[in-house]
């Protein structure tokens, strides 16, 4: 009987009375406060992004892939034996020795092979040489670095002219929104592939004149024309996705409160409309570095790429062809290597847009 009673401070208590246990009243202790406390700790929107980005295994793998290849393409060029232009047997631009052209990897020439068995150590040819007796793959690494380059500043110019362009034919409208955006359907309307090889063509015999003598000679004509390649047609995207963000961000309270207290059209634009729209321009230029690394890879391919002897990934694959049959290996090294670089980036990019999207945060 003791069992089904339960006993407060006023004395015994009867379940099916309608008396109040006193005790259910009582103040709650600390302890059982701090059971009950489940709110979230503060924190920010990057630092939240960043923490579901790194729950992301493919995206983090795809980030890891491209640390390590962009580390290599930057350091093993600073201890490895051979450059990417040396040619093995060649003295004085005179052949002594044809046995390093078109090794097969780990294999050595008849003057490495003599200082072999002389005692001395000489380094292996990883994967082989090429047709003029050039290490293949500190080419290759010289190849990716160029890719990566190429394929990193491309999106930066990419970023800076269809951020600044989307932005402003956004927060103005009407007619020059109307007028700034029939100009971006022009750009659409025309074939992509056919105005890059025009242009690739066109810059190729006009730009060497132009930079004869100036800094940007030691860059290559073929580069330069790349990049304004891709500052003329690429961005068109980049200001589509920034506009449509503008738009619906100027009709928001802040900056109808900065616009109140006298603040400059730039002025908004810059220090309140982008910042809010800086999870789209990130994920969007993420998305299209591997877009210009492809590109820069075609282009090279059908030799209108990086000027010789400096490699690309596409020009290393476009030399390969001549020995397909008997050299394989040759188009496919930079082929994978081609494939491995694209495919992260883009898993790395949709990792950062399932992040960073707010419209995906669930």
């Amino acid at each position: 009987m003791e069992d089904n009673k339960k006993v407060n401070r006023f004395g015994s208590f009867k379940p099916f009375s309608l008396q109040l246990n006193v005790d259910s009243f009582l103040k709650a202790s600390d302890e059982e406060k701090a059971q009950q406390d489940r709110m979230r700790p503060s924190t920010t929107f990057f630092r939240d992004g960043v923490k579901r980005f790194s729950k992301n295994w493919v995206a983090m793998v795809s980030l890891v892939i491209i640390v390590v290849i962009t580390l290599c393409a930057i350091v093993i060029p600073m201890f490895w034996p051979y450059t990417y232009d040396n040619m093995s047997g060649v003295a004085q631009g005179q052949v002594v020795d044809s046995s390093y052209n078109n090794l097969a990897p780990f294999e050595y020439g008849a003057t490495e092979l003599a200082k072999i068995e002389a005692g001395e150590k000489v380094f292996p040819h990883v994967f082989g040489t090429d047709s003029h007796g050039r290490d293949y793959f500190i080419r290759v690494v010289y190849g990716t670095r160029v890719s990566l380059a190429v394929g990193f500043f491309a999106s930066i110019i990419v970023l800076i002219i269809g951020m600044f362009y989307g932005a402003i034919s956004g927060y103005f409208g009407g007619k020059v929104d109307l007028l700034m955006m029939r100009f971006v359907d022009i750009i659409y309307s025309l074939p992509d592939m056919l105005v890059i090889i025009l242009l690739s063509v066109v810059l190729k015999q006009v730009l060497p004149a132009l930079i004869e003598g100036t800094p940007l000679e030691t860059i290559g004509s073929n580069v330069i024309s790349m990049f304004i390649v891709f500052g003329l047609l690429y961005w068109v995207s980049m200001s589509r996705l920034v506009r449509g963000q503008i738009l619906s961000l100027r009709e928001q309270e802040f900056v109808l409160a900065a616009r109140s207290i006298g603040a400059s059209g730039k002025h908004i634009i810059t220090k309140h409309l982008l910042p809010n729209c800086v999870s789209v321009i990130f994920i969007s230029t993420a998305l299209q570095i591997p877009n210009a690394i492809f590109t820069e890879s075609y282009l090279s391919f059908l030799g209108l790429g990086v000027s010789a002897p400096m490699p690309s990934l596409g020009s290393l694959a476009s030399d390969a062809l001549s020995g397909i049959y008997s050299y394989s290996y040759r188009l496919i090294i930079p082929a994978v290597v081609i494939c491995l670089i694209v495919l992260s980036l883009n898993l790395l990019g949709d990792g950062l847009r399932d992040a960073f999207d707010p419209k995906l945060k669930n």
